[in-house]
């Protein structure tokens, strides 16, 4: 457990506890400890929801359901449907989304109100360990939580200035015609799905054999052949050393001597770098690593007693849900009684919404391997059409996988990939984390016709 600071309660503060950054980690353990009666302020110079809210998850995916719909148009005629589409108003779609982020940073700011926590308009800067500056005004706390997020990365490259990464994505007024979406993450790969499908030719450019490196091999090699098959190109082993722009375009060129374009945008998707240089650490103990993430233990506490951090901040397991859990929990730990209150970070679920989307949990086969030994893993594994597109020609393969060790055959991890992947997953994540058998999976009884029956009638 980390050590705790002695007499911060008597110490003379502004606020109990001062939250940097009003994304979801900070949102969340702000109210939860001005639940139990501490006097709170939020500090943020942007909008209020961080990344999720604004450039990340939620017009995320309200981008994918307009794509899912743009494939589900294509097929109505399977079903008996004569329709005409008569193009894509990405203008309006733009419009709408925006105007429900909107309404959420609204949201928000009620939510704040009715907690009682005082919002801090601006960049906040320690002066020292108990102080933070902001807007030329000086605060003091007894506690300080850093969740400022990150943003997304260039690359160190002549022309990486060029382009836009995935904050820009979102301000697009028109979608492009000719579109290089570079890297192979998450971010990379559901925004190609979602260019894609839209109407956009797409290349996606990555650095080395293929996309989702780190998700089992069995769900990378399906939704590569997928993306394939829906049109995407995709260019392995390419590394960037140069971007241009001319009259006609967006250029790439590679390490290898290789050349891509001419394109109408160039999407950066490389990975984030934690927001952490502005905000005068050196005036605290809080140590950071070689890129940039501050360093806390299981406790989510820093080298300085009574500094902590939550979320994409810490470099682990950059997910929304994960700050919120995280945020919550130490929230109930300081404030709450609640001495052995933490995240647990083992075992959490994860869904990638391409096309189509991904569920996973727990381990990959990899792995599985390295951690168990070969010979105590087992495998099951089974592709399947949803029966969604029984009636048409195109026939979108998924598969499903469970990673199983020792003779009991506990599941330690559960993947993916086809219709409604997204949404099973919560609940078998439930299951993988009580520890069930593969017996456990047998003897329950499936839900026919749907994808989720494929993971309890695996053999």
């Amino acid at each position: 457990m980390s050590k705790p600071f002695h007499g911060i309660e008597e110490i003379m503060a502004d606020f109990d506890l001062i939250v940097i950054g009003a994304g979801s980690g900070g949102m969340a353990t702000a109210r939860r400890a001005a639940e139990y009666g501490q006097r709170v302020a939020v500090v943020e110079s942007a909008r209020l929801g961080g990344t999720c809210v604004n450039v990340g998850c939620v017009p995320k995916k309200v981008m994918w359901y307009a794509a899912s719909l743009a494939h589900g148009l294509e097929e109505a005629a399977d079903y008996g449907f004569d329709l005409t589409v008569h193009g894509h108003d990405w203008a309006r779609l733009k419009a709408g989304r925006d105007a429900y982020v909107k309404r959420l940073n609204g949201i928000y700011q009620r939510n704040l109100d009715k907690s009682q926590v005082q919002l801090i308009q601006g960049h906040a800067r320690f002066t020292d360990p108990h102080t933070v500056e902001v807007a030329g005004e000086r605060y003091s706390a007894k506690r300080f939580l850093i969740a400022v997020g990150g943003y997304p990365a260039r690359p160190s490259i002549p022309g990486g200035e060029l382009g836009i990464t995935s904050d820009g994505f979102f301000e697009m007024e028109a979608l492009p015609k000719r579109i290089a979406v570079v890297g192979s993450g998450y971010i990379a790969v559901e925004l190609a799905g979602m260019l894609q499908s839209l109407g956009a030719k797409v290349s996606l450019v990555v650095r080395r054999d293929g996309v989702l490196r780190g998700f089992d091999e069995s769900l990378r090699q399906r939704l590569m052949h997928q993306m394939a098959e829906d049109g995407i190109k995709l260019v392995t082993e390419f590394v960037p050393c140069e971007a241009q722009q001319d009259d006609e375009g967006f250029h790439l060129s590679a390490e290898d001597g290789r050349a891509l374009g001419p394109f109408d945008e160039l999407l950066w998707a490389i990975g984030r770098h934690p927001a952490t240089d502005a905000l005068g650490l050196d005036t605290t103990a809080v140590k950071r690593d070689e890129k940039g993430f501050i360093l806390v233990d299981d406790w989510q506490a820093t080298e300085q007693d009574h500094i902590f951090a939550v979320g994409d901040v810490t470099g682990r397991w950059p997910l929304t849900p994960v700050a919120i859990a995280a945020g919550r929990r130490l929230a109930d730990r300081l404030y709450g009684g609640q001495a052995d209150r933490r995240l647990d970070y083992h075992t959490i679920p994860t869904v990638v919404f391409s096309h189509p989307p991904i569920g996973t949990v727990g381990l990959t086969e990899a792995e599985a391997r390295a951690a168990e030994g070969a010979e105590a893993v087992t495998v099951y594994e089974g592709g399947f059409v949803p029966m969604y597109y029984a009636l048409g020609e195109r026939k979108p393969k998924g598969l499903c996988k469970l990673v199983c060790v020792g003779p009991e055959e506990r599941v330690v991890g559960a993947h993916v990939i086809g219709m409604g992947a997204d949404e099973m997953m919560q609940g078998f994540a439930v299951a993988v984390r009580m520890g069930a058998t593969k017996a456990d999976f047998d003897d329950t009884v499936a839900i026919h016709p749907t994808t989720a029956e494929e993971l309890v009638t695996l053999r």
